[in-house]
């Protein structure tokens, strides 16, 4: 009682700090309908220049909100400590667990609402009608849909078990993370994480040190996997929406196994330190002799039936477009709602069709998603600052990161430093529009562009004549792509998807399916490293990786 009595003080003094902050001045609320009124008429005056920067971060993500260009840039206003909430989230994440595990265990659903909350009640006090739709955009469009697909995945994997006798060698966890790898750009890196997780940690079962399979598993199956097509993650997912060829995510092919390779390779060697400095080798101790190897089977393998029908789901909603309905101001898509409704039904599917006792010997519990629900919850809620502050592009008190990208290696790093502890989608639109931006190019070009439209006079011009563009800007869409701009675009857009997806492994709120995957582990007894441990893994194995990847391709 005592714990929670001081636990519960410090979180109101912590709160009120917060909220003095948080909360701006009278001056600002007083100017707060002038300064619509002056975005509004600023935002229609924007409309005549979209091929800008500006306007095309604005114009793209009015479009992303469903909502009329101009109506609002609520990341112009906020002030850069507004972020505080969520940083104050990402540290209970990482602290907690190592000061107070017991109180964190039982208490962070109470922790996330708490950090939630302090952002959530000024904002709303403050900016009212503006923070509310916020805030239902960002668990409308973002949060409900995201935590749907992992519940999916989640659920319909765990009805797959591998059953027989699988000895944890070297050799046998380099090639299960290596089909991670591969499956993770066809079904997600989170349909390939679910479904591999548990039978490496049962194969595993009688190592003495496993953290260091489930941290490769993670940098390569939950992450870098992904980076070939739309399916494997999100970012890219968002790049096939808006114009980039399905398979055109191969260009970074090179990137990705290089990455893959040299990572397998450093485990192999790693693992196989490890199991000979182990004591007591599973070599040296088989199993009883009444009690034989099992033979390798797989079970409720009818489940694989529903995982196809999810990515079908998710392949559908970005090439169906039959409209959109209005949910309390919010423009959500017809097709994502069907993606959901196809996601959910497959869970259930899954859920019924699958035998209980074949969910229970896989160890399936909800205890991983669970958490996932609760903490990306409030991290969706604290980032909305850092997400509309970007947004804002050269207005926003993130300008300084905006205006600091130039080459295509800048791109690379700083799309995949945000995408580390930002959400990987929203980042990689920001600097996908920052470049069209910044290179003069209009959305309606990248789809040609990146489908192998030849960059000499006549197909240039032939090209950019069916995109029925105004006279004036057609005549100088048609220079800029002849002057380099298109060549340049791509060197950029390679960068940007390489880093968002490839930097997701750097921590565990990177990509969705670490948390997932650390759960997972932690539920069956693997001491994994802190938030802060698991970023010296990554920073130290990754980072290096990251410096060769930047020298070799950009």
């Amino acid at each position: 009682m005592n714990l929670r009595t001081n636990g519960f003080r410090l979180f109101v003094c912590i709160s009120i700090f917060l909220l003095s902050l948080i909360l701006p001045p009278h001056s600002v609320l007083a100017q707060h309908h002038t300064a619509l009124t002056t975005l509004e008429l600023a935002a229609a005056e924007s409309d005549e220049n979209s091929a800008s920067y500006h306007s095309q971060i604005q114009t793209t993500e009015a479009h992303r909100h469903g909502e009329e260009s101009g109506q609002h840039n609520i990341g112009s206003q906020l002030p850069l400590w507004s972020v505080i909430p969520f940083i104050g989230i990402l540290l209970s994440i990482a602290l907690f667990p190592l000061i107070a595990p017991s109180f964190w265990h039982h208490h962070y659903p109470k922790v996330t609402v708490f950090w939630a909350l302090v952002f959530a009640v000024p904002f709303l006090f403050a900016y009212k009608d503006i923070a509310f739709h916020e805030i239902l955009h960002i668990y409308l469009i973002d949060y409900f849909p995201f935590i749907i697909l992992l519940w999916g995945l989640f659920t319909v994997s765990g009805g797959i078990l591998l059953r027989g006798t699988l000895v944890g060698t070297p050799a046998v966890n380099t090639l299960l993370i290596l089909i991670g790898t591969a499956l993770a750009s066809w079904m997600g890196t989170t349909g390939a994480a679910m479904l591999l997780i548990r039978p490496i940690i049962r194969a595993n079962a009688n190592r003495k040190t496993k953290m260091h399979i489930i941290i490769f598993f993670i940098f390569l199956v939950a992450n870098i996997g992904g980076s070939l097509t739309p399916l494997g993650d999100p970012p890219l997912f968002l790049g096939f929406i808006h114009g980039v060829p399905f398979f055109w995510t191969f260009k970074i092919l090179p990137h990705m196994l290089l990455m893959a390779v040299l990572l397998l390779i450093i485990f192999f060697a790693l693992d196989t330190i490890i199991w000979k400095k182990e004591s007591v080798k599973l070599t040296h101790n088989p199993p009883p002799s009444n009690a034989p190897k099992e033979p390798l089977k797989l079970e409720g393998y009818h489940n694989f039936l529903f995982l196809g029908g999810i990515l079908g789901g998710v392949l559908l909603s970005g090439s169906w477009k039959p409209g959109e309905i209005d949910i309390l101001g919010i423009h959500v898509g017809i097709q994502n709602l069907t993606r959901d409704g196809i996601i959910v039904f497959m869970g259930i599917l899954s859920l019924t069709a699958t035998s209980k006792i074949t969910r229970r010997d896989n160890s399936f519990t909800w205890e991983p998603i669970r958490e996932v629900a609760y903490l990306f919850a409030g991290i969706f809620m604290c980032i909305v600052p850092a997400l509309a502050m970007l947004r804002a592009g050269a207005q926003g008190e993130l300008a300084f990161i905006i205006n600091a990208v130039k080459e295509p290696w800048h791109y690379f790093w700083i799309t995949g430093t945000l995408s580390s502890f930002l959400d990987n989608a929203p980042t990689y639109l920001t600097f996908f529009y920052s470049a069209l931006g910044s290179l003069k190019l209009p959305e309606e070009i990248v789809n040609p562009l990146l489908s192998g439209l030849a960059l000499e006079p006549a197909s240039v011009q032939a090209a950019v004549d069916k995109l029925g563009l105004p006279a004036q800007q057609s005549q100088q869409l048609v220079q800029n792509l002849l002057s380099g701009s298109g060549e340049e675009f791509i060197r950029i857009l390679k960068a940007i998807s390489a880093g968002a997806v490839f930097f997701g492994a750097n921590t565990y709120i990177g990509n969705a399916p670490n948390f997932m995957v650390r759960s997972i582990a932690e539920e069956k007894d693997i001491k994994m490293p802190s938030f802060f441990g698991y970023m010296v893994w990554s920073f130290g194995i990754l980072g290096v990786l990251f410096i060769l990847v930047t020298l070799i391709f950009f």
